[in-house]
């Protein structure tokens, strides 16, 4: 027995473990995120005058900005079919990105205390994190509709594709998600490089403009690459001008579709495995 403690200590002690990512049962990891993702939605405006208002003003104000500057000063937006309402749907749809993804960097850290000192599944904390994100952009989208129904965008059974659509976005916030949140427990650079990052894919995205004005064919593909390219154009086509080409025909093809598909899954894999790695040590690590 004394030869064991003597060999713990001369190794610098045992390490110690804490809960994993997925210990304690599905019921109660959902149970738990939803109950910190709720009181997040609830205290993310408590005390303010406006409220919830706020989660519509931002994203309305910036639209505003956007539409303003890229129709009146920079001619973007000839010919494009319910523009205002595509802008503001891409915005929408980035600005949920952005929140998942952003705001999961530091998502293990400032529950520190919930780390510490309690047990449960840790995957509960990227779950949360875009549970919360869900949440803001349903009150988002309610926006987005009214826009919609005011322009006169016609209702047709090609809406569903939205659900696919979001979900595949979703996918993708969430695997980054679990990696970024994972990583910054140990590198605290990944905060600056994302803020970088997440200012890159937007412009990245067929957002303020639309693939048409892309000339060439190589950048227009290289753009179609982008998984949230993907979840734009074809919003688009399927929404609100069918007439445009869908996701599969602006990339070149499905074996080309594959490669945006293939990161999104590959991302939520990676980001998956790391955060189940690191997941046990993240309280001896902060």
């Amino acid at each position: 027995m004394s030869t064991d403690i003597e060999a713990i200590a001369a190794s610098g002690g045992e390490r110690i473990t804490g809960p994993g990512a997925l210990s304690g049962g599905w019921r109660r990891m959902l149970h738990l995120a939803w109950t910190l993702a709720y009181l997040e939605f609830r205290l993310k405006f408590f005390g303010s005058a406006l409220g919830y208002i706020w989660q519509l003003a931002r994203p309305l104000l910036l639209f505003g900005v956007y539409y303003i500057v890229f129709t009146q000063f920079v001619q973007l937006s000839a010919g494009v079919k319910y523009h205002p309402q595509l802008l503001l749907m891409g915005i929408m749809l980035y600005q949920f990105w952005v929140e998942v993804t952003a705001g999961s960097v530091r998502a293990v850290l400032d529950r520190e205390n919930l780390v510490r000192k309690i047990h449960f599944p840790r995957i509960v904390i990227p779950v949360a994190v875009t549970m919360t994100g869900l949440l803001n952009l349903a009150v988002n989208l309610i926006a987005v509709v009214v826009f919609m129904i005011i322009a006169g965008v016609p209702w047709t059974v090609r809406f569903l594709e939205f659900i696919p659509l979001l979900g595949f976005l979703v996918v993708f916030a969430f695997g980054l998600a679990m990696l970024l949140s994972a990583l910054f427990v140990r590198y605290r650079d990944i905060q600056p490089i994302w803020e970088v990052v997440t200012m890159a894919a937007f412009y990245a995205t067929p957002i303020i403009y639309t693939l048409e004005v892309v000339k060439i064919d190589w950048a227009r593909q290289l753009i179609m690459f982008n998984p949230l390219a993907v979840v734009i154009q074809q919003t688009r086509h399927a929404l609100f001008d069918p007439s445009v080409p869908s996701a599969k025909d602006a990339i070149g093809g499905v074996t080309h579709l594959l490669v945006p598909i293939a990161i999104v899954l590959g991302t939520a894999v990676v980001g998956f495995w790391y955060f189940n790695r690191a997941a046990p040590h993240v309280a001896e690590e902060l």
